[in-house]
This record gives C-alpha cells, sequence and structure tokens, in this order.
C-alpha cells in the first residue's frame, strides 16, 4: 500500500490528526470541465435505465457510484489523461445521481400505476414523475451542504464509511500503478466473477438457510425461527469495511427481531386473529418468518430508526444551530474575517447561495403541489411544511446510515413519511384517491431528498480523501439530479407500458407494492401499526439510555438478517486479520491490504452485478432455477462461501514484503 496511515484514516482506525488529501489543497487540478461533465451526464443516463429497471423487476437498486468509477478509471487510462484523478472524481459525483434518484422514484411513485389500476380515476405523467424526482434531489443536496464538514471532515475516522471507501480505492488504483491496485483489480475479478456466476447463472444459491435440513425446516415452521446468510462477496467486502464494533450492534437488532420478536409474535398470536392497542395480527401460525418479518416485525424496525433519528437531530441541535448562524451572517453580508484562508479543499457553495436556492426550491415544490396534487392552498401549504421539515431533519439520519453501514434505510423513513403524511391530510379533509396521490407524490419528493442527501455524504468524502473541491462537486450534482429525474421519469413511462406494475408478468415493484399497501387502507380510514413503531421507539430509546449507538442497532432490526449476517462475517474477518501480531504496524498493513481486498469484491460485484442486469434486461435468462432452489446449491454457496473467506484472511495476512509475525 505504501502510505498506511493514510488508509488507516479512510478505515476509521487512526488516530485523530489533521488529514492530508492526495491531491494538495494548495494546488489546483482538473476537476469540472466538457470530458468530466459530459462522461458524468452519460454515466447518469446510461445506469438511471439499468438502475431503474432492476429496481423495479427485483427490487434492488444497486448502488452506481462504484462501477461508474471503475469506467472513469478505464477511459481516463484510455485517453491517456494527464491529472485525470479530479476529473474522475467529478464523473463519479455526477454518475452517481441516477441510483440515488432511481431508488427515491421507484421506491413510491409506481405506487399510483398499481392504484390506478384499481382507481381509474388516478392520472399519472411525466411532469409529475419527473418534478417529484427533481425537487426531492435538488432539496436533498440542499439540505445536506450545510452538515458536510461535521459528517466529512469533523468526524473524520468516527465512521467507517464502507461504500466511500471502496470508491476511493478504485479511483486510486488508476494512479497507483503498484501492488495496492495489483490486490484491487485481483479481488474485483475474483469477487465480481463469483458474484457474477450466482446472479447470472445461479450454479450455488445466493442465500443459505438453515431450512436447507430437515430439523431447520420443522423448527421454522413451529416457532418460526431461521437463520439466514447472503454469501454474496460483495456483501462480505462491505461487512469487513464496516468493522466488527458496528457489524455486532446490527446484528444485534436483527438477532432481537429474528430469533426472538418473531417466535414470540407466533407464539402469542397463533392461527388466532389477536388485536393489541389497534395493531391486528392475524394468523401469524400460518406465515413464514419472512412473512412475519415484511408484515409486522419490521415496523419495529421502523420505529426505531424513527425515534433514533430524532435523537440523533436532538444531539446535533448545536451543528444546526451553527449552520443556521453561519446562514444568518452571510446574507447580513458578514462573511468573516478568516474567509480567505478557506483552503481550496474545504470550500462549500455559499451559504447564501444555499439558503436563496432552498427557498426557490421550496417555493416552485410549493407551486407543484398547488397546480397538481392537491386542491386548494392550505393542503399546499400543509404538504410543504411535511415534505420541508421530514427531509431536512432526516437528512442526518440518511447520512448516519450511509457512514456507518453503507445502506440508506430510505424506504423505511419513506414509508414513516406517507403514514404521517396521510394521518395529517386526512385530519385536514383530503382522502380518497385524491388523499392517495398527494401522498404518494409527497413521499415521493421526502423518499429522493433522504436518498439523495445519502448517497451525496459518499461523493463528497470520497472527494474530502482525494482531495476535490467541494464546492465544484456541490454545483455540479445540481445538473445530474436534473437528468436522472428525467431519465427515470421516461423510463417509468416505458416500463409501465411495456410491462405494467399489475397482472400477468408485471414488474414486481415490491417497495412500491407495500407504499400502495400502507396508503389505501389509511385513505379509508384505517389505522397504522402505531403499537409496533412504539416498541421500536422504546427500544432505541433504551439503547441510547445506555450509550448504545441506537441508529446501527435500529438498522440491525430493519435490514433483514441474511443481509446483516455477512456483515458480521467481514467485520470478524477485519477483526482477526489486525490482531494476529504483536506489531502494531504489522496488524495495520494487514488491515489495510484487507481493506484493498474488500474494497475489489465490493467493486466487482457492484460492476457484475450492472453487467448481469442487462443481460436480464437484453431479455436473456440463464438461471437453472430448479437447481438454485435446491437443497444441493445451498451445500455449495457454503463451500464457496468458505473459499472465498479463505482467500481474503490469506491474502490478506501474506504479502511478498517481509510480515513479522
Amino acid at each position: 500500500m505504501g502510505k498506511s496511515t493514510e488508509n488507516s484514516e479512510m478505515s476509521g482506525t487512526a488516530a485523530k490528526k489533521e488529514y492530508r488529501p492526495l491531491l494538495s489543497p494548495d494546488k489546483i487540478y482538473p476537476e469540472a470541465n466538457l470530458w468530466s461533465v459530459s462522461i458524468g451526464l452519460l454515466m447518469t443516463v446510461i445506469f438511471s435505465a439499468a438502475a431503474a429497471y432492476l429496481g423495479l423487476k427485483v427490487g434492488q437498486v444497486f448502488e452506481a457510484a462504484i462501477p461508474i468509477a471503475i469506467i472513469a478509471v478505464g477511459l481516463s487510462g484510455a485517453m491517456k489523461r494527464k491529472n485525470a484523478l479530479g476529473e474522475n472524481v467529478i464523473i463519479q459525483s455526477i454518475g452517481a445521481c441516477s441510483g440515488a434518484i432511481v431508488a427515491g422514484a421507484i421506491f413510491t411513485l409506481p405506487a399510483l400505476y398499481i392504484l390506478q389500476a384499481k382507481y381509474p380515476g388516478i392520472t399519472i405523467n411525466f411532469f409529475k414523475v419527473f418534478m417529484s424526482s427533481m425537487l426531492g434531489g435538488v432539496l436533498g443536496i440542499l439540505f445536506l451542504i450545510p452538515f458536510r464538514k461535521y459528517f466529512v471532515k469533523d468526524m473524520d475516522g468516527k465512521y467507517p464509511f464502507p461504500e466511500a471507501t471502496a470508491t476511493t480505492q478504485v479511483l486510486k488504483s488508476g494512479e497507483d500503478k503498484g501492488n495496492g491496485a495489483k490486490l484491487l483489480m485481483i479481488s474485483g475479478l475474483i469477487g465480481g466473477l463469483y458474484d457474477f456466476i450466482v446472479s447470472t447463472f445461479g450454479y450455488w444459491a445466493e442465500t443459505v438457510s438453515t431450512t436447507v435440513t430437515a430439523w431447520g425446516t420443522a423448527i421454522a415452521d413451529k416457532i418460526k425461527l431461521v437463520v439466514k446468510l447472503d454469501v454474496g462477496a460483495a456483501v462480505l467486502g462491505l461487512g469487513y469495511i464496516v468493522g466488527l464494533k458496528y457489524a455486532f450492534i446490527i446484528c444485534c437488532g436483527s438477532f432481537l427481531v429474528w430469533f426472538v420478536i418473531i417466535p414470540v409474535l407466533n407464539l402469542l398470536c397463533g392461527p388466532d386473529t389477536v388485536s393489541f392497542l389497534g395493531t391486528t395480527f392475524s394468523n401469524v401460525a400460518a406465515m413464514s418468518p419472512d412473512m412475519i418479518f415484511k408484515t409486522y416485525a419490521r415496523h419495529i424496525g421502523i420505529g426505531g430508526i424513527a425515534t433514533a433519528g430524532i435523537i440523533g437531530i436532538i444531539k446535533s441541535s448545536g451543528i444546526i444551530k451553527s449552520a443556521f448562524s453561519l446562514a444568518a451572517k452571510e446574507l447580513r453580508g458578514s462573511k468573516g474575517s478568516k474567509a480567505a484562508e478557506v483552503p481550496r479543499t474545504q470550500k462549500d457553495l455559499s451559504m447564501k447561495i444555499i439558503i436563496i436556492g432552498m427557498i426557490i426550491a421550496l417555493a416552485v415544490t410549493f407551486v407543484f403541489f398547488l397546480t397538481g396534487v392537491v386542491p386548494n392552498l392550505k393542503l399546499a401549504i400543509i404538504a410543504l411544511l411535511i415534505v420541508a421539515i421530514i427531509s431536512f431533519l432526516f437528512t442526518t439520519v440518511a447520512a448516519n446510515a450511509i457512514a456507518i453501514v453503507g445502506t440508506n434505510p430510505v424506504s423505511g423513513m419513506t414509508l414513516m413519511t406517507l403514514i404521517l403524511g396521510s394521518v395529517i391530510l386526512v385530519a385536514f379533509g383530503l382522502k380518497g384517491t385524491a388523499g392517495m396521490v398527494a401522498s404518494l407524490i409527497i413521499g415521493g419528493v421526502v423518499c429522493t431528498a433522504l436518498s439523495v442527501s445519502g448517497s451525496f455524504i459518499t461523493d463528497l468524502k470520497i472527494g474530502y480523501w482525494i482531495g476535490s473541491t467541494p464546492k465544484v462537486q456541490e454545483s455540479w450534482k445540481f445538473l445530474g439530479t436534473l437528468v436522472a429525474a428525467a431519465t427515470v421519469g421516461g423510463v417509468m413511462i416505458v416500463l409501465n407500458k411495456t410491462y405494467g406494475f399489475v397482472g400477468e408478468n408485471a414488474l414486481v415493484a415490491p417497495q412500491a407494492n407495500a407504499m400502495a399497501a400502507v396508503i389505501e387502507p389509511l385513505m379509508s380510514g384505517h389505522s397504522a401499526p402505531w403499537m409496533l413503531y412504539g416498541i421500536g421507539a422504546i427500544i432505541a430509546l433504551i439503547l441510547n439510555a445506555f450509550g448504545i449507538p441506537a441508529l446501527a442497532f435500529a438498522l440491525g432490526m430493519f435490514i433483514p438478517i441474511d443481509l446483516n449476517l455477512p456483515i458480521l462475517v467481514g467485520g470478524a474477518i477485519a477483526w482477526y486479520v489486525s490482531t494476529r501480531s504483536k506489531e502494531a504496524k504489522v496488524n495495520e498493513e494487514r488491515k489495510n491490504r484487507g481493506t484493498l481486498l474488500a474494497s475489489g469484491f465490493i467493486a466487482g460485484g457492484a460492476l457484475m452485478g450492472v453487467v448481469s442486469a442487462l443481460i436480464k434486461f437484453a431479455g436473456k435468462d440463464f438461471i437453472a432455477k430448479h437447481w438454485m432452489e435446491s437443497a444441493g446449491a445451498q451445500y455449495v454457496g457454503i463451500l464457496a462461501y468458505i473459499l472465498i473467506i479463505i482467500f481474503l484472511i490469506y491474502y490478506s495476512l501474506h504479502d511478498s514484503s517481509s510480515d513479522k509475525k
């Protein structure tokens, strides 16, 4: 690696000191120019279309940042561009708008098409989809910028930032021709091939479960207890970078839900219909553990995330206050005596521009709501307040989640927004189909804002490590958001006409179907599972009282256990390879090699995920479905997983240089 201190700061393990980025703050480098902006916008269009299709087909939106970074490095090398590192950051930052906008749009807006099949009076058009995505994206950017310095600089070394770490390693590989680049390339090839075989051909199961055995199936059926593990290389690499501390806390949340709450719900409710404090449980005994999780237990995680977010907002009140104070000073024309001393790598858009941008964006949002979403002025004001307050407050929650585990619980926060928004709108007299449309579009704006803010903190962290100019990243992010919103709006209409979201062979759109299922009864006078949200809230408050990170634990309750367990496996590997030697320097070098290997797994898996999606988009299906669903495929999956774990441990511990035991 060469610079172990630098990489250890990236992985969150080094002692706190002033970080020196790769690009000197004292020099000017090529960043935003015709090349980088054009390629970035091209990547935005391509990956927006691919991510929208895959997300609506299977419910998974791949993160575009890493594949785009790989392409950027490859193109700059092929074109023999010098000093291309700053340009590649801009290409990645603009292109990454695709995944963020897609996630915000497809989790909510397809629910309009789903409900339209039942209520023909509901109308959807390109303008509504585009405006919802575009306005949410713009608000997400503007609301995050005041917190950039806190998350990116002040808290450097406190959060693992797994996706930002992997993407930065990819971008650096274009400059590093040594052992680090070779390690990244080798692990990227292995991890990519590993995940491609699973997702494209199904030669082994992607998820292994205790139900592969007869006793495991019996336990799952009788007491609803099951253990599941995603054996993908990318998720394993993600866990390595997250580290053992946060991985353990996240998994404790999963263990509580899957090993305690789900079996207890089965024990208490059984085959009957039981009501507790307004929440009805129907024939839980007939449900699988997965169905109990999706129908009931996951709502506890949503309540925990919302409460942990509120706790975080309260704790960050000083940061929020200082942002408002800075804004007030700049608007009064007081720039401060030290303004000229700010280095290039810490220059943001001026607070004056941000405040004016917020006012304009909120004004346009208000006009959009008044003219095409809600029927009168009072409801337009209420809708605007819902969007502004929730989007601003939960920006920090989205950023925190990305910083900790690399996963944004945007669907959970959006579901909470839809429920709160629907309750408020119903209280003010907006019900029926008009209320459904209004709630979903409001939810779409909020969902996109939170998705973009979570994604953008990754871009800014990458820029911090590389040495980019934040002001440049922030400025061009708006154009990427505009192009991504237009692309997603067009793609969604085409997919609806081609496949549809209702009926035989329709696109699955699982999140949107869940949103539609929640909205319809609320707008018809039914209640939400407030008791489950309350349980999650109480758990978050107890954790906070004992000093345990409540958001990480709540994420574990919300994210399925099969995605959390490999995070723990990866974290355990990181601990193991960094504690085998008696010499701290050797442990640090080994940990850094493992970080490179894990980054390669993530990068390769993400890139091959895109290739697999394109193959499916072309109508080719090579999956051996019968075999992939068999017990044999799970046993092969376990063997393949063990082999890739051995690879990660062995090459983290061994290097051509002389390691001292």
